[in-house]
C-alpha cells in the first residue's frame, strides 16, 4: 500500500529529486544506481507528473549526484574514520551508496523533511538523524565528534538561502569542526 506524502514548496524538492534518481536508475544505461530511491518511489502516493515534465531539474539532479558521489567516495577512500554531516538531506540516500566507507553519517534537516524521511527510512547507527535547521548551531551537539575528519555535504540548499544565512551556516561548520 502506498503512503500519501503531503509536502509543498521547497521541501517538495526532496521528493522530486528522489524520483529523478529512481527514474535514472531504472534506465537501461543508467548513470547512477540508487535502488533505495526506486523502492521509496514505489511506496509513495505522490503525483510525480510535475517532476516528469521538468527535464532540467532531472538532468541537474543526476549530474549533481554523479559528481558528488564521486567526490564523496574519493574523499572517504583517502580519509579513514570520517564523520559525514549531510545538511538538508531530504530523502538523499548517499549514506547507503557509501555504506561501510565512513565512521558515522549524520543527516540534518528541518522537522517537516525529517518526518517524511523517518516515515520511509529506518536508520540506525552509523547513520543518524538530526531534526534541526542548518542555522541552529545546536545541531552540532548531536554529533559524536572527537577530532575525526569531518566531511560536510550541502547539496541543493544554498540556492534557497539568503547570503547572511549561508554565512551563518558556514560559520557554524567552521567553529564546530
Amino acid at each position: 500500500m502506498k503512503e500519501k506524502v503531503n509536502v509543498t514548496g521547497v521541501p517538495e524538492t526532496m521528493v522530486q529529486t528522489l524520483y529523478a534518481r529512481a527514474k535514472e536508475t531504472r534506465k537501461k544505461n543508467a548513470k547512477i544506481n540508487d535502488e533505495i530511491a526506486v523502492e521509496l518511489v514505489k511506496k509513495l502516493d505522490y503525483d510525480f507528473s510535475k517532476a516528469d515534465k521538468d527535464n532540467a531539474m532531472t538532468y541537474g539532479v543526476i549530474a549533481r549526484t554523479i559528481v558528488l558521489d564521486r567526490m564523496v567516495e574519493q574523499y572517504l577512500e583517502k580519509h579513514a574514520n570520517t564523520v559525514v554531516v549531510n545538511i538538508a538531506c531530504g530523502l538523499d540516500t548517499r549514506c547507503y551508496r557509501m555504506e561501510g566507507k565512513y565512521l558515522r553519517w549524520y543527516n540534518v534537516d528541518l522537522p517537516e523533511a525529517m518526518k517524511i524521511r523517518k516515515q520511509f527510512l529506518t536508520e540506525t547507527g552509523p547513520v543518524y538523524q538530526i531534526t534541526k535547521s542548518a542555522m541552529d548551531d545546536s545541531y552540532v551537539d548531536d554529533i559524536d565528534y572527537h577530532g575525526e575528519n569531518v566531511l560536510v555535504i550541502i547539496e541543493g540548499l544554498t540556492m534557497y538561502l539568503y547570503e547572511k544565512d549561508i554565512k551563518k551556516m558556514f560559520s557554524i561548520i567552521e567553529k564546530s569542526f
